[in-house]
């Protein structure tokens, strides 16, 4: 009986330090990271992801696209960024991220380039992409906020978790809940997190069901986007619609709006206003942009914090495209 009890014991004490060295590594994030070793960092990433977002604006959605698709596979460790090589497959061919569905890299290329000319060898690829993130974000009209930094890039990727772990257009409310539930994320972190479709563009592949079957969709509407995605599966896949039908190229609340209005433009998207558990929030957001950016910033805050590999895990690529 005794020792039955000490090693029921010893295994709660290893519990506990595991969860307590869990706690710690999302801890090590922190703004002032690279305070000391590349002072000029948000500078370099802001400057040129402003000349990306001038030179086309939706780049600043795409930027936060590749974002989420990374922290949501594995966490946010810049996996996605990794290309296919002879002897290792990525996760740019997963499902919800292939056919260009996931663009943009050649920017993070380029500020990983401007970066390492003034900080060799010192900043991560996937903090690189958090700040642009943010950074796209604020250049389209959005608020702005400080990015917890120390995150340190994987050296492997998982085409199987980008296709399980990424909520598909075609996605129910339970199956979004559940998704983002599984890494984390509340109800209310997943409603301020979609408003990321106020900007940016889809493909016809993406909601050609929702406009031709879906009920729950405004009949003009849907009649103005049959226009350019015909009904035919072979025909006008990658042709291209705003998420957001109003102000598709600025950061605010009327993407909410156009739920309320059932002029969502996906699938997913209007199931978080379909008379189900989101309909409040929508509505909050709908009535306030204030309310949602500041929901947003805390929710992509939170996200941003999912898995980081921190201290000596991971490595710090010199490449964004491939492992050192």
């Amino acid at each position: 009986m005794g020792m039955k009890f000490k090693l029921v014991n010893y295994c709660s004490i290893i519990s506990i330090i595991l969860a307590y060295l869990a706690c710690l590594s999302n801890a090590q994030l922190s703004s002032k990271h690279y305070a000391s070793s590349c002072p000029n960092l948000e500078k370099i990433v802001r400057k040129t992801m402003k000349q990306a977002v001038q030179k086309e604006q939706r780049m600043g959605a795409s930027i936060l696209r590749l974002f989420f698709h990374d922290c949501f596979v594995n966490g946010c460790d810049a996996s996605l960024l990794l290309d296919d090589t002879s002897t290792f497959t990525g996760e740019k061919t997963a499902i919800s991220n292939r056919n260009n569905s996931v663009r943009g890299f050649e920017v993070i290329d380029s500020i990983k380039t401007n970066v390492e000319a003034s900080c060799k060898a010192t900043v991560s690829c996937a903090d690189i992409l958090a700040l642009a993130a943010r950074d796209g974000v604020f250049l389209l009209g959005g608020p702005s906020w400080k990015v917890p930094l120390g995150r340190r890039d994987a050296r492997t990727a998982s085409l199987t978790a980008a296709t399980n772990n990424l909520p598909p257009a075609s996605s129910s409310l339970s199956n979004l809940t559940t998704l983002f539930n599984n890494k984390g994320l509340s109800p209310k972190d997943m409603t301020a997190l979609s408003g990321a479709h106020t900007i940016g563009l889809a493909r016809c592949v993406s909601f050609r069901r929702h406009i031709y079957n879906d009920t729950d969709i405004d009949a003009n509407f849907a009649a103005t986007r049959k226009v350019n995605c015909p009904l035919s599966n072979n025909t006008g896949n990658t042709n291209l619609a705003p998420l957001d039908l109003q102000s598709p190229t600025k950061f605010d609340n009327s993407y909410y709006k156009n739920l309320i209005a059932k002029r969502g433009l996906l699938h997913s998207d209007q199931e978080l206003y379909n008379g189900g558990s989101q309909d409040a929030l929508v509505t909050r957001y709908s009535k306030s942009n204030a309310a949602f950016a500041k929901d947003f910033v805390a929710a992509i805050i939170k996200m941003g914090n999912i898995s980081p590999l921190t201290g000596s895990s991971g490595e710090i690529r010199k490449n964004c495209r491939f492992i050192n």
